[in-house]
């Protein structure tokens, strides 16, 4: 069975009522063209369908896994780095980035089981999210977990070119489960996660994984 994605609900309802108009609307303004009315009946279906896809919220269980750091979204691995995040860890880290693309499931998952300790939202460009500078330039939404053995772990929701609207569903001191949804990005976009240095990757680059399922790494 399809479930679709609440975010999707306002969208799909604005959308229906816009091809009922146009079929409608075709049907009175070209009453001898069928072949017209076809199409516009046909494009319409297929934009409905496409819409509907991207909104799809696959059921997917809780991962029990205290000793891993799960992938937060669905997506192809874009980035493998040490890097010095800033804003919060300000110190070295391994860097994983996620890049979503419009056909991918777009729901965001905790990457671990904690505690949130940060929460932080900051307006900005629109980058394609495959540019490196996304990351800081880009509006996006910053999220700390604590783990219980006192780990944190950063990840971050970056809007890409297409994406306008970044979901975030975590307060601070707010307890989230390992493949909890945390939030959702619209229409195509990134996610960083920032992890301590003695984690160990079991991803590649290029590899594609999915939201709440692929151990990134291992501690």
């Amino acid at each position: 069975m399809l479930r679709i994605h609440r975010e999707g609900y306002t969208i799909l309802g604005g959308l229906t009522a816009i091809l009922c108009l146009l079929f409608f609307g075709s049907l009175y303004i070209f009453p001898n063209l069928e072949l017209l009315q076809n199409l516009i009946v046909f494009g319409g279906i297929t934009i409905f369908f496409a819409v509907v896809y991207f909104f799809r919220d696959p059921i997917r269980p809780l991962p029990c896994l205290p000793n891993a750091i799960i992938a937060p979204a669905d997506g192809k691995v874009v980035v493998i780095e040490e890097t010095v995040e800033n804003e919060y860890l300000k110190c070295t880290c391994r860097q994983v980035s996620i890049f979503m693309s419009p056909l991918n499931v777009h729901v965001n998952r905790a990457p671990v089981q904690g505690i949130v300790r940060y929460v932080q939202h900051h307006a900005g460009l629109f980058l394609p999210a495959w540019n490196p500078k996304s990351s800081e330039k880009n509006e996006r939404n910053t999220v700390v977990l604590q783990t219980e053995d006192g780990k944190l772990i950063l990840y971050r929701q970056i809007a890409g070119a297409m994406a306008r609207r970044i979901c975030c569903y975590t307060t601070p001191d707010q307890v989230v489960a390992q493949g909890q949804e945390v939030g959702f990005i619209k229409f195509g976009s990134r996610v960083d996660i920032f992890l301590p240095l003695d984690a160990k990757i079991n991803v590649q680059l290029g590899a594609t994984v999915r939201g709440g399922q692929t151990v990134l790494a291992t501690f």
